[in-house]
């Protein structure tokens, strides 16, 4: 055999050998980054699957830094899924209050529900298995299972997808179905055997303080840039490729802060449709003047002795936007419903307690929440 026959043969043995020692290098490198700069969470520090399971759906449409301090509130009233498939409504809803996005927290409930019911009471172990639940869909299967129990799935959100376009250049609408089959497809073929929760942490931390979502990300920082399309081609800021969000509808509404007897006035939403079931403020459609304000208190029952206009307020929904105006009003007199626990849309009278401990108000009105005169109640 010829020398150069020889060192061809070693070459062509070396590349085929290469591959896997990229890929596994690839995840290596990754997890040894996340093991120096791994974020401090509170429940990484205890990752049960309750534990991640409550952690990834308050984490749904919220910043961690707000969740902090709600997801140590809910623990400490609710340690267990068993006491939150115990817990009455109001009592769930209130722990969530300011976190938006109720829905979260009444699949919650109900995924705990199915949970107590099975055989064994404990959560499923495959992402498969927990998708059955109400509430759990494939990102959050996902996470439960590689953290909790080592599935080695990539857990595809809008940190990974991320990752995934710039890493590869792709340059098709991120947000397609076929964005997620593609990412999950490239994260599965540079997996690791082990350590599979770990990887989906460090890919989510890559994307939230490396990776950045908007402006310039931190490439000098990225434990992967030496191999990452979008900075070799100068296109870091170009991917990925997001569809432009639809207009949101403008919706004009007037709120009442109105006290009676030490009480303020509230009232129960629909218990379908846009925050349903919370309680809320009375209100009106439109922005209403000094004395349509005056007459619309009237149709509740209430007699006026004192108003006061508030800061106007705007709270923006995914498809909608509420601009709003405010009224602080002072009543002597109130014919109330008739006896009973207030339906839909009734009026009903909360003390200053009540509105501490009991009843969710949702942020939404958090702004009026505010201007809630405690010398009143």
């Amino acid at each position: 055999m010829s020398k150069g026959t020889k060192d061809s043969k070693m070459q062509n043995a070396e590349k085929k050998a290469a591959q896997p020692e990229s890929e596994f290098a690839l995840a290596e490198r990754l997890l040894d980054w996340y093991d120096a700069n791994k974020r401090d969470l509170p429940w990484r520090q205890d990752p049960t699957p309750y534990h991640v399971w409550l952690s990834e759906i308050m984490l749904q449409q919220t910043r961690v830094g707000a969740v902090r301090d709600y997801y140590a509130r809910f623990l400490n009233t609710l340690p267990t899924i068993e006491s939150l498939a115990k817990a009455d409504e109001d009592v769930y809803l209130k722990l969530w209050e300011g976190l938006g996005y109720y829905s979260r927290v009444r699949n919650l409930h109900k995924a705990a529900l199915q949970i107590v019911e099975m055989q064994d009471a404990a959560m499923p172990r495959t992402a498969a298995e927990l998708q059955k639940l109400a509430g759990i869909g494939p990102y959050t299967a996902a996470a439960i299972s590689s953290i909790c129990f080592d599935e080695r799935i990539p857990a595809i959100d809008g940190n990974l997808l991320r990752v995934f376009a710039r890493m590869t250049g792709y340059g098709e609408n991120i947000k397609s179905t076929a964005a997620k089959k593609v990412a999950t497809d490239y994260y599965l073929s540079i997996f690791p055997q082990t350590r599979c929760g770990d990887m989906n942490q460090a890919l989510m931390d890559l994307g939230a303080t490396v990776c950045l979502p908007a402006g310039q990300p931190l490439c000098d920082t990225c434990p992967w840039s030496g191999h990452c399309i979008a900075k070799a081609d100068g296109r870091e800021t170009e991917l990925p490729v997001i569809p432009a969000k639809a207009s949101r509808t403008i919706e004009k509404k007037t709120v009442f802060l109105i006290y009676y007897n030490k009480h303020l006035a509230l009232r129960k939403r629909p218990e379908r449709g846009l925050l349903a079931g919370l309680y809320e403020f009375p209100n009106a459609e439109g922005a209403l003047s000094r004395k349509e304000a005056l007459d619309y208190v009237k149709t509740l029952g209430f007699s006026a002795v004192r108003i006061h206009r508030l800061p106007a307020a705007k709270h923006i929904f995914s498809h909608r936007e509420w601009h709003m105006i405010g009224y602080q009003i002072l009543a002597d007199e109130w014919q109330a419903f008739a006896g009973g626990k207030p339906k839909e849309h009734e009026l009903f009278l909360a003390s200053s307690e009540e509105l501490q401990d009991v009843f969710s108000i949702p942020s939404a009105f958090g702004k009026y929440q505010a201007e809630i005169r405690r010398d009143y109640l």
